[in-house]
């Protein structure tokens, strides 16, 4: 039976002592490493103390095209290591498609787990973790933008979101618009690194902290869930009908969002929105 499989490698996110000794076994173990940089990924084997094998860029440029050559690698019995240049592969990062191509080729697939900065962050947060959502990164502009934020603020399980320096001050004032400015948040940037910093209160507070110290690193930001939503009186729920309406939004899409926000139900808003007439 073939040994060819692809092989999902979970990286440090910045503390190298975090690369574990399996991860380095099948780094050294590879015939092909995928990765995001060869600058990065090199150095990285180095001091694994890995002699580095045949590397294949795959980021959000190369991974589509790369997908049959290492695809038809693993059928010919490679073992092809994928890892990003920090965390797990395929979690905001490249490789779903490539993992999606191997698994639709019939091929094996194995994962050596690690670093996860959604994960890590959750765990260090002190917001509830029991259940919760990752968001990664919200699209950048648009009505997808707008209709992403409005479900985070009304989620009421904790929520997970990835960002970078110089767009943290706007998602934040976005998710204080949509989630109130009291909501409670914790933002961690530069996880496991030499200028880590945890920094807990409300997105209020978050948004007077970075206009205060300019945001640098990668960031992660964990919000605390929406409050259980108290009973709406028919006055309330027209109001937040109306709104929905004026944004564009169709007669179904906004009922959908009315009653999810309130808890009430469907055929109750449905009735309150047939008495507004047609928008």
């Amino acid at each position: 039976m073939s040994d060819g499989a692809l092989v999902l490698v979970a990286t440090p996110l910045g503390n190298l002592d975090d690369l574990s000794p399996r991860a380095v076994r099948e780094l050294a173990r590879a015939d092909v490493v995928a990765c995001e940089d060869t600058r990065r990924t090199g150095r990285l084997l180095q001091v694994a103390g890995v002699r580095a094998p045949r590397l294949v860029v795959v980021n959000d440029h190369t991974e589509a095209e790369r997908v049959p050559e290492l695809v038809e690698a693993v059928r010919g019995g490679a073992r092809v290591a994928l890892v990003t240049d920090a965390g797990m592969p395929a979690i905001s990062d490249p490789g779903e498609r490539l993992v999606r191509g191997v698994v639709a080729a019939g091929l094996a697939v194995e994962v050596v787990p690690g670093p996860s900065a959604a994960v890590t962050a959750v765990a260090v947060s002190g917001l509830p973790a029991a259940r919760w959502v990752f968001e990664g990164f919200l699209p950048r502009k648009g009505p997808a933008r707008a209709r992403r934020l409005a479900e985070v603020g009304r989620e009421p399980r904790t929520t997970v979101l990835y960002e970078a320096p110089h767009r943290l001050a706007r998602t934040l004032d976005d998710l204080a618009a949509v989630a109130g400015a009291d909501r409670a948040v914790v933002v961690v940037r530069e996880l496991t690194k030499l200028h880590e910093e945890i920094w807990r209160g409300s997105l209020a507070g978050a948004l007077e902290r970075v206009a205060e110290v300019a945001p640098r690193g990668e960031h992660v930001i964990v919000l605390a869930g929406a409050p259980e939503a108290p009973d709406a009186d028919d006055e309330a729920l027209l109001q937040a009908l109306r709104t929905e309406l004026a944004t564009g939004a169709s007669r179904r899409d906004a009922v959908e969002a009315v009653a999810a926000a309130f808890g009430a139900p469907r055929r109750r808003v449905y009735e309150l929105c047939l008495g507004l007439g047609r928008v």
